[in-house]
């Protein structure tokens, strides 16, 4: 889980300190004291001062007040506990704000002295309400741990989760999810992870590994996403270019491609990874392979079970004809065909075996369909770009640059679209997408699709948005774990 913590009053005690000063200074301005108990904000209104008297005494001590402050108690033991649980702690403070000559190294020293780690440290301007929801956006934090009022408000409505400390001044609003200590809050987040743990989803992955370059970043992609996903099984499915080698010497190519990626992310790859179909059920081929009989196990097994699908759809469309109860146990995404706007599907991993996209579509089992051409097609990258956020970064990274440039299949490109990384990113984050109902619609001759009024519901996605897909992809294949 990607965490975002605010400083001032979320690890520091900068009320406290505040609060102190302020009172040190109105025996020497006064010695009114406090008149007003509750006000809105410590600054505003609680001592008998003017504007001008308070904006003048903070603007010319706010960084001598900064340096006084301590860490809230535990919060140094709780941060790193959440680091040492394999959180990543962005530290996200609003001191951007003009308020300090230079916040940067003035922060930097005071998490070093306190021995506060993080991951990231990244400066807003207070004032600002939505710049701290941008960050978040934008770095895809999932919780965000903030006093302010009004900014926890606009991180809600933006769909960010947000544990509010309580504080003297923001008591008035009582829909926050409040926290007091920082024991409830590192107690709250694991409770928190281990529900999410519970509800990763069951995967299977079948892929033509070999085929080209896409399969590889797709796979790795997955590997990399187990915070949302329980992989069952990787399957190998048919692929054949004409003049290459046979469709049994590619299952054994993706065979190997596979192991080779599981080794390098040291994923568990034991009575995972099944060899599947030789040939089309286009052809009449109907046999029993491990691939199969994995899939039927894994969806009987199940209450729910995901079959991602990036590549000619034979083993499943073979699983659904030997068992044809698991289409109530099982969803398949499967990237395929191109957009009803196309004038045929003439694409790889429909035209292989049209017969198999048929049995799919006939069998009523719950599909989501990404069409390649107007949808998938938009994950169009270049050489340049991933070797700025890859290369060098690991093995795997190298490789993925290397048989991007040249796939084996397609020769030499310094641009290409990586199209299979889609379906994992839709079940990462749905609401990177954009889908719609239809009937389910029946293939022509041509391999052109005829829309129908009456069949059974598929989904279909119109558009996805490829840089939160990239900016999620190059995040997480370029760390280190």
């Amino acid at each position: 889980m990607k965490i975002g913590i605010d400083i001032d009053n979320c690890i520091s005690n900068f009320d406290d300190v505040l609060l102190k000063e302020y009172l040190k200074h109105d025996k020497e301005l006064r010695n009114t004291g406090i008149i007003n108990e509750n006000p809105k904000y410590l600054r505003i209104g609680m001592f008998d001062w003017t504007d001008e008297e308070e904006k003048r005494f903070y603007n010319e001590n706010i960084e001598n007040f900064a340096k006084k402050l301590k860490p809230i108690e535990d919060a140094s033991y709780y941060i790193k506990k959440l680091k040492e649980d394999g959180h990543e702690i962005y530290i996200i403070t609003g001191r951007n704000n003009g308020e300090y000559t230079n916040p940067n190294k003035l922060t930097k020293q005071w998490l070093d002295k306190y021995n506060i780690v993080y991951d990231r440290l990244i400066f807003t301007n207070a004032y600002d309400k939505h710049a701290k929801t941008e960050v978040c956006l934008k770095n895809n934090i999932d919780l965000m741990i903030e006093d302010s009022t009004r900014i926890s408000l606009d991180l809600i409505s933006n769909g960010i989760k947000v544990y509010t400390m309580n504080t003297r001044y923001n008591q008035k609003e009582q829909t926050l999810d409040r926290v007091s200590r920082w024991k409830e809050i590192y107690e709250k987040i694991s409770n928190l992870n281990k529900k999410e743990n519970n509800l990763r989803v069951n995967v299977i992955l079948d892929t033509d590994t070999y085929n080209e370059c896409d399969d590889q970043f797709a796979l790795a992609y997955l590997l990399k996403s187990q915070d949302k996903f329980n992989i069952e099984a990787i399957t190998v499915a048919p692929y054949h270019h004409d003049n290459s080698i046979s469709i049994e010497e590619g299952i054994n190519k993706s065979y190997d491609e596979i192991i080779k990626i599981c080794t390098w992310l040291n994923f568990d790859w034991t009575n995972k990874v099944f060899k599947g179909s030789t040939d089309y059920t286009e052809n009449g081929y109907n046999e029993e392979n491990d691939a199969v009989n994995k899939i039927i196990e894994t969806a009987n097994k199940n209450d729910k079970t995901y079959i991602l699908a990036i590549g000619a759809i034979t083993n499943v469309a073979i699983a659904i004809k030997k068992e044809p109860k698991i289409v109530d146990k099982v969803e398949v995404i499967w990237l395929g065909g191109h957009s009803f706007l196309s004038k045929d599907n003439k694409e790889f991993n429909f035209k292989q075996d049209i017969q198999a996209v048929r049995t799919i579509l006939e069998s009523k089992v719950k599909l989501t369909i990404i069409p390649c051409k107007n949808v998938a097609s938009n994950l169009r990258t270049s050489i340049y770009e991933l070797e700025h956020f890859l290369k060098g970064k690991s093995e795997l990274c190298d490789y993925l640059c290397q048989r991007f440039y040249n796939d084996g299949v397609h020769g030499t490109q310094k641009r290409r679209v990586i199209w299979d990384i889609s379906v994992i990113a839709y079940m990462i984050n749905k609401e990177w997408f954009e889908t719609e109902e239809v009937s389910q619609p029946n293939i022509k001759d041509d391999t052109s699709y005829e829309l129908t009024e009456s069949n059974h519901k598929i989904t279909v996605v119109n558009y996805l948005n490829v840089d939160k897909i990239w900016r999620d992809l190059f995040e997480k294949l370029g760390k280190n774990e």
